[in-house]
């Protein structure tokens, strides 16, 4: 239950940091909090490389990464 709580509750936090960063993203999360995919689809990707778009999305989650909060995430990034 408490790994539940845990999972839900950094997928609002990472859901909050990435739209207030890219307004028309749209997060889908799949997996648990052993194996986290996250899918954002948005129109800010078109004239970026795919390896550019998962950057972009790492950098703002850097803090999670560096605090351990967010230890391991399976990224796919999509053009909206």
């Amino acid at each position: 239950m408490l790994e539940t709580q845990a999972f839900h509750m950094m997928k609002v936090v990472i859901e909050k940091i990435i739209c207030e960063n890219i307004p028309d993203a749209r997060c889908i999360f799949d997996g648990d909090a052993c194996n986290f995919r996250l899918v954002v689809v948005s129109s800010i990707f078109i004239e970026m490389s795919l390896v550019d778009q998962h950057k972009k999305i790492m950098k703002l989650l850097e803090s999670q990464f560096k605090s351990g909060e967010l230890h391991a995430l399976s990224l796919e990034t999509r053009v909206s």
